[in-house]
């Protein structure tokens, strides 16, 4: 459904000509306030014109909503083309929320001007990626990341900023490589079939693609997305990163950037190669169970607050792999929950322990103890999100879990019964890590450790009642993910040749042609 005014490309136009004006501005000539200000102005327009985007969103359409789409270059193919559905949109919420927050919560040390311009840059290049509907846009978007979260790690950063920054862009670059190759290889046997060149997702889903053809590219778009996410084994990057990044850095690179390849997997390789996916289903399943185990046990033996969240989120990403390979509406629909609950819990963690940092230098467990009596809010924030990382009921994190084990419970029984383990050791290692920073006697260096200020309660605030909200009342936001969610399952049943379950059945179903298109791009 297109939209007679253009709000996804503005979404994408606010924070990049905000980038632009920062940059233009020097520093010497206003205060040192001022692109902090003009930054914070930038983040909150985006925010608003999300919330406009999901005003105006259909609840029940299954399909794509506003819907911009022009011809960029004819020759090659390539178009101005996005749009937005259920799997997409909370996303863009998720992103359009945290930016601010991450602004207010984690001012820069140091170059404010050049901080702000790389968070802009960021926020423009996350959005465009979750709203693009032509492969090589959305390519450009989700490569223009690795810019900003290059600069903001290696300029930012920590004592091993260096070292991380580059170990984080090699990786993910070396895993985009196959995904252009994937998406050049598509587009080809597109052409082949049709004598049509396009990059256009709905399109391209029409594409006939043999059992080894698919399994190829198939492979070729998640080395990308399994780096980015990143899913086991190739997560070696993230403990690096998000240690070593500042704590803006490290928020916007766990709770956003990381659902880019989530958020990939779902919408490219689930559409573009329902056949492979099915067939791949129990590699990726297992990867996503040993990821869980992993990263549970892992982050047992941490003695870094950061680095414990980063394996904590390892297997938090292991729980949406799960769901989305379940390849069922209540699987799939818990994974889509899950990377916008998890964005909200771990970005309150990480905002946490950065400001812990700032009060006490250190965020070793062994260097804190009783933090709890001179800084009682701080210990009850951090005790609302911790509960809502183990999944406790009434908080955001036990309903996309819940969804997530049902689905997976249904299609593949042991999986879903091995990824429990992941829950129970989730909460020993959260409430070991609890215990030792905020409960028994205080030593005299913690006695003077502040408790949260009126503007850090403010930033806090909003995050946490969303955890609590998405907890008690996940109705609106599951009943605009569902439509979307079930669209694509029938994608893949009808492909595959899986009988569609009864429920299934009577919704609007995603147009999943087994032959080639044999049209022109609308």
């Amino acid at each position: 459904m297109a939209s007679s005014f253009p709000y996804l490309t503005v979404l994408v136009l606010v924070p990049a000509v905000g980038a632009a004006a920062v940059a233009l501005v020097p520093s010497r000539r206003v205060a040192s306030w001022f692109h902090e200000a003009l930054g914070l102005a930038v983040t909150a327009v985006t925010l608003a014109v999300a919330a406009a985007v999901t005003v105006a969103f259909k609840a029940h359409d299954g399909g794509y909503q506003m819907v911009s789409s022009h011809v960029w270059a004819t020759q090659l193919g390539i178009r101005w083309a996005v749009g937005i559905d259920g799997i997409s949109l909370f996303l863009v919420l998720l992103t359009a929320v945290l930016f601010p927050l991450t602004m207010l919560g984690a001012r820069a040390r140091r170059d404010p001007r050049s901080f702000v311009g790389w968070m802009l840059l960021l926020e423009a290049a996350c959005m465009g990626s979750f709203i693009a509907l032509d492969l090589i846009l959305f390519f450009l978007f989700f490569e223009l990341t690795l810019v900003p979260a290059y600069f903001l790690i290696g300029g930012w950063g920590y004592a091993r900023r260096g070292y991380a920054a580059i170990k984080f862009f090699v990786y993910t670059f070396a895993g985009s490589a196959f995904l252009l190759v994937g998406i050049v290889a598509v587009a080809f046997l597109h052409r082949s079939q049709t004598h049509v060149l396009t990059f256009y997702l709905p399109a391209l889903v029409h594409t006939h693609v043999s059992g080894t053809e698919g399994v190829l590219l198939f492979l070729a778009f998640t080395a990308a997305f399994a780096v980015k996410a990143p899913l086991f084994p190739f997560h070696t990057w993230s403990p690096d990163a998000y240690s070593q990044a500042p704590t803006a850095g490290a928020v916007l690179l766990v709770a956003v950037l990381a659902k880019l390849g989530t958020y990939g997997i779902i919408r490219f390789d689930l559409n573009l190669f329902p056949q492979a996916s099915r067939t791949l289903a129990p590699l990726l399943l297992t990867l996503a169970v040993v990821g869980i185990v992993y990263g549970a046990l892992v982050a047992c033996v941490q003695r870094d607050l950061k680095r414990l969240l980063a394996y904590s989120s390892l297997a938090q990403i292991g729980f949406i792999a799960l769901g989305t390979f379940a390849l069922n509406s209540q699987g799939l629909s818990g994974g889509v929950l899950q990377m916008v609950n998890h964005g909200l819990v771990v970005a309150t963690l990480f905002i946490l322990v950065g400001w812990i940092y700032e009060r006490r230098r250190t965020w070793q467990v062994s260097s804190l103890r009783g933090l709890q009596s001179p800084a009682p809010v701080l210990a009850g924030v951090f005790t609302v999100a911790m509960l809502a990382s183990i999944g406790v009921p009434g908080l955001n994190g036990f309903v996309g879990e819940f969804l997530i084990l049902v689905g997976t419970f249904v299609a593949h029984r042991w999986w879903a019964v091995a990824a429990t383990a992941g829950i129970i050791v989730a909460a020993v290692y959260l409430l070991w890590a609890y215990q030792q920073v905020f409960h028994g006697e205080p030593a005299e260096e913690d006695l003077g450790t502040t408790d949260l200020s009126t503007g850090e309660r403010l930033v806090v605030a909003p995050l946490i009642v969303l955890i609590v909200l998405l907890g008690v009342f996940p109705k609106p936001v599951l009943d605009r993910i569902t439509p979307s969610v079930d669209r694509l399952v029938i994608h893949v049943d009808t492909v595959t040749h899986t009988p569609v379950p009864a429920g299934l059945a009577r919704t609007q179903v995603a147009a999943p042609a087994k032959r080639p298109s044999t049209g022109g791009v609308p």
